[in-house]
């Protein structure tokens, strides 16, 4: 007698939460779209100072789908595929989706913050330098997904605390605990002092931020790893 079974194979896109897999694909279809037409794009979607007449209410969601670059968009998406994918399968689709939106809103509520600080600042002083800072302030854009995402490692942390983790450069091994600690340090020390201009560093600490406490929180809760419950 012969026996006749078909395989269940599935491709590499399908074998991905869909979660993941879908932010994934409209970042890639946002940033080929931002290649075609830069200047609207950015304008349009990036995030503005909410004083900047450029400023729009939705601005607040889709900066986290814009990007500046190949390689901004590169090592964005990479981190959200190495960490979305496990964290995403250990707490649910569902979860996940709010996890990754609420981490990025809560970047994006701690850089305006520093922004608001920034601009008191600028505003008590006469001086051209403050009135200069301040017109860069108001037409300067932040886009990119890293403060979700940065939200999506810091999940995985906590999740995962002594899981090992291996840095490009240097090729430092270390738990996945110390890695967002001294990920954490970096972004404060440099975001105080301001090196790197031009990244959003108190986004990133946002971002981790928010990711801690949800994952805290639904601990506490006992509904971490209940799929159907947020």
């Amino acid at each position: 007698m012969s026996y006749y079974y078909q395989e269940n194979r599935r491709g590499f896109l399908q074998s991905i939460p869909p979660v993941t897999r879908n932010l994934i694909l409209i970042n890639i279809l946002i940033f080929i779209a931002t290649l075609f037409n830069e200047n609207f794009m950015i304008g349009t979607f990036g995030l503005f100072y909410p004083s900047s007449h450029f400023f729009r209410w939705w601005q607040v969601i889709t900066h986290m789908f814009m990007h500046g670059g190949f390689w901004h968009i590169f090592f964005n998406m990479y981190t959200l595929f190495i960490f979305g994918v496990v964290v995403e399968r250990i707490i649910g689709s569902k979860k996940f989706l709010v996890f990754y939106f609420v981490c990025g809103l809560g970047a994006a509520a701690l850089h305006m913050g520093v922004q608001y600080l920034q601009m008191q600042s600028f505003l008590n002083s006469a001086s051209q330098t403050a009135l200069e800072s301040i017109v860069a302030l108001k037409s300067t854009p932040t886009v990119g997904a890293s403060g979700a995402i940065y939200g999506v490692l810091m999940g995985y942390a906590v999740l995962f605390p002594d899981s090992k983790m291996t840095l490009i450069f240097p090729p430092v091994t270390l738990s996945a605990k110390w890695m967002v600690v001294i990920f954490a340090v970096i972004e404060l020390f440099t975001g105080v002092v301001g090196f790197t201009d031009g990244v959003a560093h108190f986004a990133h600490l946002g971002g981790m931020l928010i990711g801690w406490l949800m994952i805290k929180w639904w601990r506490h809760r006992g509904i971490l790893f209940e799929q159907n419950r947020i």
